[in-house]
């Protein structure tokens, strides 16, 4: 079974920076792609970024240019570093992975989520 772990996330000043961590845990057998999705109170959850097995990435257009996903080379481990924050990216970020736990079974799994406070 596929566990992800987050880490990082707080409260920040408008303008200020973060970064968000998940390492993701459990015998598998090929991993498709991880990402951070977000859900701010009375909203939809939605795509923040993610990154693939061949390396693209995928950002939202609020996003783009204040984010960077990146992983390490096995993408157990998948970092968001958010800039230039505003008080509308405040939300819960979730992690999110999906692949394969055997040959032919798919997963789709998400972590406890962690929270993102922009206000000053």
């Amino acid at each position: 079974q596929v566990q992800l772990v987050e880490s990082g996330g707080g409260l920040v000043q408008p303008g200020g920076s973060l970064s968000v961590s998940c390492t993701r845990s459990g015998i598998i057998f090929r991993i498709i792609a991880m990402g951070w999705y977000r859900q701010a109170p009375g909203k939809q959850r939605e795509l923040v970024a993610q990154t693939n097995s061949g390396g693209g990435t995928n950002y939202a257009d609020s996003v783009k240019g204040r984010f960077t996903i990146s992983r390490d080379n096995g993408m157990n481990t998948v970092y968001l570093q958010m800039n230039s924050l505003k008080p509308e990216d405040t939300a819960v970020y979730y992690c999110n992975a999906v692949g394969y736990s055997d040959y032919k079974t798919p997963f789709d799994s998400w972590g406890q989520g962690t929270q993102v406070t922009v206000s000053s």
